[in-house]
């Protein structure tokens, strides 16, 4: 199915609606569904792919394995690094496509049907016959769509993990497949966290990988008590022990139990407030990904910006994450407040990823609205529609 089709929008499941999946196998169990999307074309032809791959500001891998030893090589790549796809047993791997490409973004869209917070990336995959990066295990849920050419998928779970030592990849030693199946264009296999996969091309082929952003508790932690540290928001004391008596130089290495207690007092007492933790929570989940920059349009003034979003619109680029909760709307890892008058369309940005001209015909050069929206183009984050030609 080409992007630009009218069903181009619909979840890819099959024959199953979004509220079976859900039930049935969302975390729960892999399934195969046969011409997920029919007459499927590929998003990015293997040219485009590999182009994409020469690109520093793309996250790209080579590996293959030769001789029986496994190999892993970062890009970017210049044309003539890649092996010949004529060749075998490689695999070139381009993270975040979605992020350099409308239509594989378009095509990452079409799993809206769960929370943008939870979708991660479109990652492509193209490899010779017999290319794989080895039996190995997700701790996030992913859909493996075959783009071009065909691949075998062999799946099992896998209780206890172990990896094979001194590899520069995360790969199995104790997979065992329990099920197989050669998937073609069009067809995909959805496949919960913690089972194990391994996928071989037979002949050349592309495969388009959806994976999902599930934080862990360290990681989310992590990064918030860091920001916490940063910004830790109300007075700052500092311990002092004004008054305390000499000791002997013997007893010198000794934490004193003052400090020792004082510290202690303050780890067991910090309590971040709600607004704190739902802030964070909202830019901690649209936060672009690492290595993401945005490219500043020519600058327009804010009148001439308003003239122009009511006759052309407005979309988010495709880079940019947008979420929100409550009054509060999460762009690029920014909160901006929503008062009454921009809530229902600032919603609606975020929910459709554009405004038409048709939304934007009651901005005014004072609504409060217009300087957001403003900001937000300059930065890079928000496009101008094309202009519709007039008959």
């Amino acid at each position: 199915m080409k992007p630009g089709s009218a069903d181009s929008n619909a979840p890819p499941l099959g024959g199953l609606s979004v509220d079976q999946f859900m039930r049935r196998h969302w975390q729960r169990a892999p399934l195969l569904i046969r011409q997920a999307i029919p007459d499927f074309e590929a998003p990015l032809d293997a040219a485009a792919l590999i182009a994409l791959a020469a690109d520093d500001s793309v996250e790209s891998r080579l590996v293959a394995r030769r001789r029986g030893r496994w190999m892993l090589e970062h890009g970017p790549f210049d044309a003539g690094q890649l092996p010949p796809l004529s060749g075998r047993n490689w695999t070139l791997l381009v993270q975040g496509a979605d992020l350099h490409s409308d239509a594989v973004h378009a095509l990452l869209s079409r799993f809206r049907f769960l929370p943008d917070a939870r979708l991660d990336d479109l990652m492509i995959s193209l490899a010779a016959d017999g290319g794989g990066v080895g039996p190995h295990l997700d701790s996030y849920d992913v859909f493996l769509l075959q783009a071009w050419g065909r691949r075998r998928w062999r799946i099992g779970r896998v209780a206890e993990p172990r990896l094979l030592p001194g590899l520069p990849l995360r790969i199995l030693a104790n997979f065992e497949a329990e099920q197989e199946w050669l998937l073609e264009p069009g067809d995909m296999l959805y496949l919960p966290p913690g089972w194990g996969h391994d996928g071989i091309a037979e002949g050349p082929c592309m495969t388009c990988s959806i994976g999902f952003r599930a934080p862990s508790r360290h990681e989310f932690l992590a990064a918030f008590l860091a920001e916490a540290a940063d910004f830790p928001g109300g007075p700052d004391p500092r311990f002092g022990d004004r008054g305390r008596r000499a000791i002997d130089p013997a007893a010198a290495a000794l934490i004193p139990d003052d400090l020792h207690g004082k510290l202690a007092d303050w780890a067991r007492r910090w309590r971040p407030t709600t607004a704190q933790i739902d802030e964070f929570i909202g830019r901690y989940l649209s936060e672009p990904k690492a290595g993401v920059w945005f490219d500043a349009p020519p600058s327009i003034g804010l009148r001439a910006f308003n003239r122009r979003i009511r006759r052309q619109g407005v979309a988010l680029d495709r880079r940019t994450r947008m979420l929100w909760r409550g009054n509060t709307v999460y762009v690029n890892g920014e909160a901006e407040r929503m008062t009454a008058s921009t809530r229902t369309l600032l919603q609606r940005l975020a929910g459709r990823r554009h405004l038409g001209p048709a939304d934007l015909q009651t901005v005014a050069d004072d609504d409060e609205l217009l300087p957001i929206l403003h900001q937000w183009h300059k930065a890079g984050w928000l496009r101008l529609l094309p202009a519709t030609k007039r008959p």
